[in-house]
């Protein structure tokens, strides 16, 4: 049994990871490190009920304040540590402090990608990640204004709708043909497109941004200029162009990174003493036979867990099928699975129903769905993707067969 174990990072796997560990019987010590000054909360809101100010701060935390000193947690928030000492075994906080570990577990999350164009550092000019990003952006997002989102993937688009809702005038630009091209097919992403047109935002796709150009005197951004020549004036620009996963205490350390912090199935790294979960990491997937890293609340809940009975001596493989999910307007998209490498897509109903879903198969067998606003769909999809069934491609069309009954 571990003496002290220190987690560096302050969301949903951190959180988990602790919880866990305490509900299993660990005894010993435990440090929690945030960078952020809040109490750990829900990132999901923050482009949604959050930005539209239908949700209270409160409302975000994941556990109450009491919860951290009840259970003997020593939360260190508004503190980030600076470097990490694989032989030594501790790390090093901006304060100063040294912390001694038996077992590190890095929950370091992700950052948002900068857009490395002239005019991108503009007052006016966001990114989205944390609760004082949101703040900031909520204090400037007014009726009538002009709202340029770069990136149409599920923040962006999350964004838009939400500030269209508020009654701004908004755009989004997106550099690939579709919408959301990364993680859906075509026939969702247009759908997605329609979705958001009807409700007067102008999305404009294959746009790549040239620069942003400000007021001379205010510094304030007051348009966006692509390449393709193409002039957006803009009150308030929301850049959305992806996540990077936050490595470096890990490459700095010598700590084995591809795309992430890259782990083993029970999410121990390349060194025995050091764990990672959640966004940050790439854990090596047997379902998929290859190494995924996910940007998933649902994943970095399972992560931490899976993490903390790890430490406990457990082995506990993290092989959990993943799932996302956008709400933008009044539709919910749910994907569950991973759809990389399908050759078939299939859909259930009709997009124009505004219930539908999205199936996808490689060889016949199923490996992922998306569900828009069809829940029955979505909960029937885990149990058979997870038991890699190969179902009637016939049935499969028809959404009046239960979906549970088309193999």
């Amino acid at each position: 049994m571990y003496g002290h174990i220190v987690i560096a990072g302050g969301g949903q796997a951190a959180v988990q990871a602790v919880d866990t560990l305490r509900r299993k019987g660990f005894t010993g010590k435990l440090s929690m490190v945030g960078d952020e000054p809040w109490l750990p909360y829900q990132r999901p809101p923050l482009s949604k009920k959050y930005l539209a100010g239908a949700l209270e701060r409160e409302r975000l935390l994941i556990r109450p304040a009491q919860f951290f000193p009840e259970h003997g947690i020593d939360a260190h928030l508004g503190r980030r540590v600076t470097a990490v000492a694989p032989r030594e075994r501790h790390v090093h906080l901006d304060d100063g402090l040294v912390l001694p570990y038996d077992a590190l577990v890095l929950a370091t999350g992700s950052r948002p990608r900068r857009l490395p164009v002239p005019g991108a550092d503009h007052a006016g000019v966001h990114y989205l990640r944390t609760l004082a990003d949101a703040d900031r952006i909520r204090a400037e997002c007014a009726p009538g204004g002009r709202l340029l989102v770069i990136g149409g993937g599920y923040i962006g688009l999350e964004v838009a709708a939400t500030a269209r809702e508020l009654g701004m005038e908004v755009t989004v630009l997106e550099m690939a043909e579709r919408v959301m091209s990364r993680v859906t097919c075509p026939e969702v992403s247009r759908f997605y497109e329609a979705e958001h047109a009807r409700r007067g935002v102008h999305i404009r796709c294959g746009e790549t941004v040239r620069a942003l150009h400000g007021d001379a005197r205010s510094g304030r951004v007051l348009a966006v200029l692509t390449e393709q020549g193409t002039e957006y004036p803009a009150d308030v620009v929301i850049i959305g162009v992806g996540v990077a996963p936050a490595d470096e205490l890990a490459k700095a350390a010598g700590v084995e990174c591809e795309n992430g912090v890259v782990t083993d199935v029970h999410c121990r790294t390349s060194n025995e003493a050091i764990y990672a979960a959640g966004d940050c990491a790439s854990h090596l997937n047997r379902r998929y036979g290859r190494h995924l890293r996910l940007e998933s609340v649902d994943n970095a809940f399972e992560q931490g867990s899976t993490v903390a009975l790890n430490l406990l001596g457990t082995a506990t493989p993290h092989d959990k099928l993943p799932w996302f999910w956008s709400d933008q307007f009044d539709l919910k998209l749910v994907i569950v699975g991973v759809s990389h490498g399908y050759d078939t897509v299939i859909l259930r109903g009709a997009p124009a129903s505004r219930s539908f879903s999205a199936c996808y198969l490689r060889g016949g067998e199923l490996l992922a769905i998306d569900t828009v606003n069809a829940p029955k769909d979505q909960m029937a999809a885990r149990k058979l993707i997870a038991a890699q069934v190969r179902p009637s491609l016939d049935k499969l069309a028809d959404p009046a067969i239960p979906l549970k009954d088309t193999f």
